[in-house]
């Protein structure tokens, strides 16, 4: 079909999921420009399902096999891509009721569901209570209206405590744990919570402790998960029943940017496997769950959008396109980055390219901020040409504001 990408890609990323073919890149096994032919117009994501299947078989090989994997489906929610994940792994995480929605419709299954999320509606928590999912409270205020709940109905609510520890994933990309956070109970202040459970009519699963996401350390993975193992054990003395489900959360991050590395998943792997006889002697009855979204999805997909115009402004070429921040926040550097810096991108149809240059991606905002690569080396593109940007399978689209100067937005296809 192809060869494998070469190195004329990014070398900051390995990418080691895509092929060209005749210097034109292959998602799928299909050339991207018989892909925008097929669609029609630009920008639109494609996501690639068999690398989604490989990511997960990678991650079977090497974690022990009573580790249970579930799909934060807030990474990428559309419906196509979940009900992919429904079949591969064990359970869905959803942080809204559109989310749960979602889940349910993809035939996922109400006992392998979680819901998170710190502002959950008195709607969200009645509907998801009636599903008969797990509902992770992340505050007292959630466990008596679920109280209230259950006192109502003939199904008693099921609830797992969802946890601030006091500690962070340390190098992680967003810190979810640790310190004053809007995210969960305060560890201090579990055990109170757990024997207000224990009075109401609610059926107690488990913990569910989330420290921090987009790591690319094993070694700070590694204390993260000992850390957590240590505080679930803990509070598990006081919980008001056996313990039946303990999502230790994710934080294992894919490369994006210039010196970043794939992560090493063989210690984090071994060092799970070092704490299962601890784990399965405390809480025999509990299934141990990551719960991961971005390193299933994050690099199945790719973003393309075409080049508009050509401009040369005081001896820098801008590549103008009709894609951008409007669909692709986060490849702008505006979804968090502190100092903005470049996903890998090639021009898609010129792969490696015969000529080479250093210009900027830019969409048709009218603001600086719409910047996709800033003063990358490419192969020299022209109006008609294709723009790609790989790492694009997660937060892309759903986490963008496509409404800004009301362009249209970018269509979605899984091949």
């Amino acid at each position: 079909m192809g060869i494998e990408v070469p190195v004329r890609l990014p070398s900051h990323a390995e990418l080691p999921w895509f092929e060209v073919a005749d210097d034109c890149l292959v998602v799928g096994g299909r050339r991207l420009t018989d892909l925008a032919a097929e669609v029609g117009r630009t920008p639109f994501y494609v996501y690639d399902r068999s690398v989604m299947s490989r990511k997960v078989s990678q991650l079977r090989q090497a974690l022990p096999a009573e580790i249970h994997l579930h799909y934060a489906i807030k990474a990428n929610p559309l419906p196509d891509v979940v009900r992919h994940f429904v079949g591969l792994v064990d359970g869905l995480d959803v942080a809204s009721g559109g989310e749960l929605k979602i889940a349910l419709e993809a035939g996922g299954r109400p006992e392998s569901i979680s819901f998170a999320g710190p502002g959950k509606t008195e709607p969200e928590l009645r509907s998801a209570a009636s599903a008969g999912i797990t509902i992770n409270v992340e505050s007292e205020r959630e466990v008596e209206l679920l109280g209230a709940l259950g006192a109502q109905a003939m199904r008693r609510p099921r609830v797992a405590v969802r946890v601030n520890p006091d500690f962070e994933l340390k190098t992680s990309g967003m810190k979810m744990g640790g310190g004053p956070k809007q995210f969960g109970i305060d560890a201090e202040r579990v055990p109170k919570v757990l024997g207000r459970i224990g009075e109401l009519p609610l059926d107690f699963q488990g913990f569910h402790i989330f420290s921090g996401s987009q790591n690319l350390r094993a070694e700070a993975l590694v204390e993260a998960q000992r850390k957590t193992v240590d505080l679930a054990l803990a509070l598990s003395a006081a919980a008001p029943s056996s313990v039946r489900l303990f999502n230790m959360g994710g934080g294992l991050g894919i490369p994006y940017f210039p010196g970043e590395q794939l992560l090493d998943l063989q210690p984090v792997a071994d060092n799970l496997r070092q704490l299962l006889p601890r784990m399965r002697a405390a809480l025999p009855d509990a299934e141990f769950v990551l719960e991961l979204g971005r390193y299933l999805v994050g690099e199945s997909g790719v973003y393309v959008c075409r080049v508009l115009d050509r401009k040369v402004s005081r001896g820098h070429v801008f590549l103008v396109t009709d894609g951008g921040l409007h669909h692709h926040l986060a490849a702008s550097g505006n979804f968090g980055q502190v100092l903005r810096k470049n996903y890998p991108v090639v021009v898609g149809n010129r792969v490696q390219g015969m000529d080479r240059e250093v210009a900027s991606v830019v969409g048709p905002l009218c603001t600086p901020l719409d910047l996709l690569a800033d003063r990358m080396e490419l192969a020299a593109a022209h109006p008609g040409d294709l723009i790609a940007v790989f790492q694009s399978g997660a937060y892309g689209r759903s986490a963008s504001p496509l409404g800004f100067l009301s362009h249209p937005p970018p269509r979605e296809l899984t091949l």
